[in-house]
């Protein structure tokens, strides 16, 4: 089982179950992956992405990789599972330990929250290889920490430790490897106290191209101000204004 799945009723946790290649991604992980994305889009929760080991994921599986052609690149193997994650409907939470590298960082960065341990590291080596990150860090990598620093990071073969990548809020928070689950978790009850659509149309606005908005802003807001758990939590908001203080 290259991913092991545990379901919450607010949440689900996934880890990365390859610690002996250090959870490179190969096809049978992808395909785990598209499996668990279909069940999140049809029950929308919180995911908290993990690896099993001390590594978050080094990368891509070279062997397999060495012998992908033309074909396999313009499938997108890796692109559209990660573009899949990234578009979810509820928050995504990486817990980045250890290594985050080529795909693993590609991975990393198509989540919406990253928190890391002292000893995460999170890099591009893919020119190295003669191949370019082409699963989202060569565009997403620069709206995530400026265009200066992402271009060492592809162009230079530059990793963060976690101390620089906190710096430049690559990631959220940096805790001991020991409470990284149990931060994703504090993180994902703070999501989860917040109105569930209100989340899932907050993320999808978002993320909308410049063009759409105001109007999918507007379209967004019609759609929650007909809903009872507006008129409830509001009426609740307005009631405990009501209420004497001691």
């Amino acid at each position: 089982m290259t991913l092991i799945v545990e379901e919450g009723a607010d949440r689900v946790v996934w880890r990365l179950n390859r610690p002996q290649v250090r959870n490179a991604i190969d096809r049978e992980l992808v395909a785990a992956l598209h499996e668990a994305c279909a069940a999140v889009e049809d029950e929308p929760r919180v995911v908290l992405l993990t690896g099993e080991g001390t590594t978050f994921a080094a990368g891509a599986d070279i062997a397999q990789l060495r012998d992908r052609d033309r074909g396999d690149a313009l499938r997108g193997i890796n692109s559209r599972i990660f573009d899949r994650i990234h578009r979810l409907p509820m928050p995504t939470v990486a817990l980045v330990d250890g290594y985050a590298l080529g795909g693993g960082a590609e991975l990393a960065y198509a989540c919406d929250f990253r928190i890391g341990t002292p000893r995460t590291r999170i890099g591009n080596p893919e020119t190295d290889l003669g191949i370019l990150a082409a699963a989202g860090a060569a565009w997403r990598l620069a709206e995530l920490v400026g265009e200066p620093l992402a271009k060492e990071i592809l162009l230079a073969g530059r990793v963060l430790t976690a101390a620089e990548a906190r710096a430049v809020h690559l990631l959220n928070d940096v805790v001991e490897p020991e409470d990284l689950l149990a931060a994703g978790h504090r993180l994902a009850d703070r999501i989860a106290a917040r109105a569930p659509l209100a989340t899932r149309l907050t993320k999808a606005v978002f993320h909308a191209p410049r063009a759409a908005h105001p109007f999918v802003d507007d379209l967004a807001q019609a759609v929650l101000f007909e809903t009872e758990e507006k008129h409830a939590r509001m009426t609740a908001f307005l009631d405990r204004r009501k209420e004497p203080r001691s």
